[in-house]
């Protein structure tokens, strides 16, 4: 009997000492959530830029104003017949 309750003592410090400081144990289970939130946060992220250039995509092959707009923006470009006027602060 005595044996009986030596081994059982034994496993329950063993499980005990399992779930506190070894291979997957709370601390390590509350990290890895952290890391799980953070990128799930990263991966929100970019699935709204990846959405937001799939839209801009899509203008760009639909229609001539997008493309227009961003030659004015980006390369300073001018229409026939417009006048470009430059001010200077």
């Amino acid at each position: 009997m005595k044996i009986l309750m030596f081994i059982m003592l034994l496993l329950i410090g063993h499980l005990q000492y399992r779930l506190w400081v070894g291979d997957a144990s709370i601390g390590q289970i509350k990290t890895y959530q952290q890391r799980l939130d953070e990128l799930k946060v990263r991966v929100t992220e970019k699935q709204d830029r990846n959405q937001a250039l799939y839209a801009e995509v899509l203008d760009l092959r639909k229609g001539q104003e997008a493309i227009e707009e961003r030659a004015r923006d980006e390369l300073g470009m001018i229409k026939e017949g417009e006048t470009f006027f430059q001010v200077i602060d």
